[in-house]
């Protein structure tokens, strides 16, 4: 399955605002090690969550993407349309008794790391809204994986806790989306953030339960501030450069963020010239297994 000439990466922004440059790492480590390999990358637009979807973001975050020269390769896939397939996941899940649900609100187990199960054998409250949650205990423990930067990882999802499936709101969660979503587009390589490392557990009890292929996962580092807070559209990280030196500029300090030493240069090069030596370049054996690495002191909106 993951044979090179079979390779299908995939990068699966939320739109809750435009792409920033932590964001623009992680699209661009996916899109180079799909390339690198002669294989396919796509785009998912990952919008279950409507609330926290503004108007008008999703179709910024393409044009980012264009801007940047990182271009994909099929149909984007928008997950707000893929409701009736969820549920058929979810309805397998409660068949072999590895959802159920859950009428607990945060507030009830905010003295607990995380949820005490309280509704494993029966909704403590039948009268509240229920969410339906992964029996975490069941099925293969501990979960591991050899993270393709990050060595091998060995977790128990029980110690993690029964994650939401689907919420008291009626929209779906992010860890079911994504395992079912994936196995639709034939995803082989997922390669995101350091941050969606301890949900990998999760998503492997997800698929090996409804028997769907498990891909290979590299985690990159996390693009921090100086004081170490993760670069995030909730900490009002500045939107990517849209103009043409801007542009080229952070696309160049992205690489260097990767690991990937480009030629100096190569940073007032327009994006297809940087994107086509990153290409013939990369190498996951430049990238340090750190956990994060500096913001860029001179990028910002404006750029």
């Amino acid at each position: 399955m993951n044979d090179s000439a079979h390779y299908r990466g995939r990068f699966a922004p939320t739109p809750s605002g435009p792409l920033h440059f932590g964001s623009l790492v992680a699209a661009l480590g996916s899109y180079l090690d799909a390339r690198a390999a002669q294989g396919r990358w796509l785009v998912r637009i990952e919008d279950i969550d409507p609330p926290r979807c503004p108007e008008g973001a999703a179709s910024t975050i393409l044009h980012q993407l264009e801007t940047f020269g990182l271009e994909w390769d099929e149909a984007v896939m928008w997950q707000h349309t893929r409701g009736d397939t969820y549920q058929h996941a979810l309805d397998r899940l409660i068949q072999l008794d590895l959802a159920y649900p859950c009428s607990c609100s945060r507030k009830q187990w905010q003295a607990f790391e995380i949820y005490p199960g309280w509704c494993r054998e029966g909704v403590c409250d039948p009268n509240k809204p229920l969410a339906w949650r992964l029996r975490s205990d069941r099925g293969e423990r501990p979960i591991r994986w050899q993270d393709r930067l990050f060595g091998e990882q060995q977790f128990d999802p029980a110690e993690l806790g029964d994650v939401v499936l689907k919420r008291k709101d009626g929209l779906w969660a992010y860890q079911l989306a994504v395992v079912v979503d994936d196995a639709e587009q034939q995803i082989t390589d997922v390669v995101r953030g350091l941050d969606l490392l301890d949900n990998t557990p999760w998503q492997r009890q997800l698929q090996s339960a409804l028997q769907l292929p498990q891909p290979r996962y590299l985690h990159l580092p996390l693009i921090v501030t100086a004081e170490g807070q993760k670069l995030s559209k909730q900490n009002l990280a500045p939107a990517l450069a849209e103009n043409e030196s801007g542009v080229r500029q952070q696309l160049f300090q992205a690489l260097e963020a990767l690991d990937q030493a480009p030629p100096k240069a190569l940073a007032t090069e327009p994006p297809a010239t940087q994107l086509h030596w990153a290409i013939a370049n990369w190498s996951l054996a430049r990238l340090r297994p750190v956990g994060h690495r500096l913001t860029p002191s001179s990028h910002s909106a404006g750029d």
